[in-house]
């Protein structure tokens, strides 16, 4: 008798064990939070949170830039009238201000002279040539009042029946490969994005399941004293949750702090020609509150799917356990 006693003794005793832990749980943890594992996945969490938050704020900046662009260039229309030999381009320059000046919704008028329409060239034909015998269209930029829209359409017809040879650009064209090219960006920045956080689900995959694995016989004595699919896979959760907040937390700031360097930098060399072709570029290089609040959401993003995918991993795993 004694010795079924020891010998059931002895066969409840990871039981027992097992009970003890789960009465401990809010002492110890099923995954250990202290290993080497753990560390790698907040370092490889932290550096994908990083890159993510990179792209995000790259794509911030750009979709910015090609606003600033798209309404630039939809404030101004631009005339041209060309030389003939049977009018005076002067007197056709006039009328056309006057056209442009008399139409509703036109906020200013400002006409080239004929040395400024030739500078325009140097770009290309460079400078000290001698264009008085090519027939070099003057140049007329029309301002577009803000919130107005004139009727562009009634001009052109003027300009068209009343000074032969002259045109108006609208710039729709070039507006129209601003936003492609602006959708582009975005649409392949969303897409690095996408891919940065199907690697982090991959990581947190692989690393649940090698959790999982060290602690097989602790999860199977679980299930013997009746800790429920919830449990368990909840204790994984609130690990891998704490862990992508501290890893998405040092990657996001980090990506803020460099966003912020570079806006304090260009505030130091505003004004120089450096900073001009910049911001030409990229438009304010400064993300704004619309910026930051979108990598904070991306901590959370980033903690949320590792909790996730964490979750995710040990109820299939359990269930294959069955």
């Amino acid at each position: 008798m004694a010795a079924q006693t020891e010998y059931y003794e002895e066969e409840q005793a990871p039981v027992r064990a097992a009970a003890e832990h789960v009465s401990m749980r809010a002492q110890a943890s099923i995954v250990p939070a202290d290993s080497i594992s753990g560390h790698a996945l907040l370092a490889v969490i932290a550096i994908m949170t990083f890159l993510a938050a990179l792209t995000l704020g790259a794509v911030v900046l750009v979709r910015s830039a090609a606003g600033e662009w798209q309404s630039a260039v939809a404030r101004e229309i631009t005339v041209q009238v060309r030389p003939s030999a049977e009018r005076n381009i002067d007197a056709d320059v006039q009328k056309a201000t006057a056209l442009a000046s008399a139409t509703p919704g036109i906020g200013g008028v400002r006409p080239y002279t004929k040395e400024e329409s030739a500078n325009l060239l140097e770009p290309w034909l460079g400078s000290g040539l001698a264009l008085d015998e090519l027939p070099v269209p003057r140049m007329i930029v029309v301002r577009i009042t803000p919130g107005e829209t004139p009727d562009l359409a009634s001009l052109r017809k003027q300009l068209a029946e009343q000074i032969p040879g002259s045109s108006l650009d609208d710039h729709r064209g070039w507006v129209d490969r601003m936003r492609a090219m602006a959708r582009s960006a975005v649409a392949l920045g969303l897409a690095i994005l996408a891919l940065v956080l199907a690697a982090a689900m991959l990581s947190v995959m692989f690393a649940t399941r090698g959790a999982m694995s060290t602690n097989r016989q602790i999860i199977e004595v679980l299930h013997v004293v009746g800790a429920k699919r919830s449990f368990i896979a909840g204790e994984f959760q609130r690990h891998f949750l704490l862990l992508g907040l501290q890893g998405g937390a040092i990657g996001g700031a980090g990506a803020m702090v460099l966003f912020a360097l570079i806006a304090v930098l260009s505030d130091w060399f505003k004004g120089t020609p450096g900073e001009s072709q910049a911001g030409a570029l990229f438009g304010n290089l400064s993300l704004g509150l619309e910026g930051y609040g979108a990598m904070i959401g991306l901590v959370v993003l980033v903690a949320a799917v590792t909790a996730g995918t964490s979750r995710l991993t040990v109820q299939r795993t359990l269930r294959s356990m069955k």
